[in-house]
């Protein structure tokens, strides 16, 4: 069953009150949306944005749940205000970014997000889009993978495992997450084979955040919440990865300075302990929040 993270502080950050509408930029499985739609009741709405079709796909039963209320498009959420322009969307009282990945994409997507099932390397939400995973192991060149491992995903051994990947794949073409799950193994010492975390992690997070461009995609998006919200409204972020944190943090705190927002978390709120033993994915949680002045 999906868990939306941090759920209780997201509803309290965005102050819900009723026949507000409010965008939730990452539907994901609905979890947050679901929670905002009981609050706005009984004319508020939601306008749910998700990159994968197959995720909007799913929540067909939660539309006919709610009708109207409840509007449903396949996007990247770095296009805000085209969609909202396009939707006619109006009176905008929050905005909430849920930046984490949907345990559905690491259970049932079979896209190879997940190093523990044996999939073919794709990665992207939304399959239109041209590169895939596979494309950036079998053609980027060692020092852009070196690049990419280091700064996305923060991988000690970036160096050894993109010139391992360089020299296989000049062998034969890497297609799955198992041969590259070995490859890792191969590059790194045995000690790391045996850490707390699994050994390839760092890597497929690091794939991940390059081929779907999610970094780009919260710069682009966080100046466009801030001005298609309504004077007071609020915008939640929950960040899973330090650069997205960095981003955030850094945005809001500049807007601040300006005096068009107030920063309502002078730290990031994380999740209890209570949520962590009952959600894992929380455990890296990070929310902030603002409120719009001007």
């Amino acid at each position: 069953m999906h868990i939306p993270v941090l759920k209780k502080e997201v509803i309290d950050f965005l102050d819900i009150k009723e026949n507000e509408n409010f965008i939730d930029c990452t539907f994901g499985e609905g979890g947050h949306t679901t929670a905002i739609l009981e609050k706005n009741k009984p004319e508020g709405k939601v306008l749910a944005i998700d990159q994968d079709i197959l995720q909007i796909e799913k929540a067909k039963n939660q539309k006919e749940n709610y009708k109207d209320r409840l509007i449903l498009i396949n996007d990247n959420f770095s296009n805000l205000k085209k969609i909202v322009e396009k939707e006619n969307f109006k009176n905008i009282s929050g905005i909430l970014l849920d930046l984490g990945m949907s345990s559905w994409h690491i259970d049932e997507s079979q896209k190879g997000f997940s190093f523990q099932k044996d999939e073919i390397l794709d990665m992207r939400y939304n399959r239109a889009q041209e590169i895939s995973a596979k494309e950036i192991i079998n053609s980027w060149l060692e020092s852009e993978l070196e690049k990419i491992f280091k700064e996305y995903g923060e991988e000690d051994f970036s160096k050894n495992i993109a010139k391992k990947i360089c020299d296989i794949r000049k062998e034969r073409e890497i297609k799955t997450t198992f041969q590259l799950v070995e490859i890792i193994k191969k590059s790194v010492p045995n000690f790391y084979q045996h850490q707390k975390i699994h050994f390839a992690t760092k890597i497929f997070q690091a794939l991940r955040i390059a081929t779907n461009k999610e970094l780009e995609s919260i710069q682009r998006v966080l100046p466009q919440a801030l001005d298609i919200l309504n004077k007071q409204g609020r915008i939640v972020v929950i960040s899973f990865h330090s650069l997205e944190d960095k981003i955030v943090k850094n945005f809001f705190k500049e807007q601040e300075k300006e005096g068009k927002v107030t920063v309502l978390t002078e730290k990031p709120v994380e999740a209890e302990d209570l949520e962590i033993r009952e959600n894992s994915r929380a455990r890296s949680a990070k929310l902030r929040a603002i409120i719009k002045l001007t």
